[in-house]
């Protein structure tokens, strides 16, 4: 696991209306996170927005 990892653990993911999934970016804490998740879907298009917590394994983890 890279430094980045352990200090980034935070995603926010982009799904577009096609199902296509992207991250969006990292971040230190879940409330980062979440407030620029918040900022995205607020603009009003059909994208929806979400934060996860990267685990141990580098995977993405349950949506929060």
């Amino acid at each position: 696991m890279s430094d980045s990892t352990i200090t980034l653990p935070w995603l926010v993911i982009r799904e577009d209306d096609s199902g296509n999934r992207y991250r969006v970016g990292r971040y230190a804490t879940r409330a980062e996170a979440q407030k620029i998740a918040d900022s995205l879907d607020g603009r009003g298009h059909k994208q929806l927005y979400w934060v996860e917590r990267l685990v141990q394994n580098g995977q993405g983890g349950a949506h929060d």
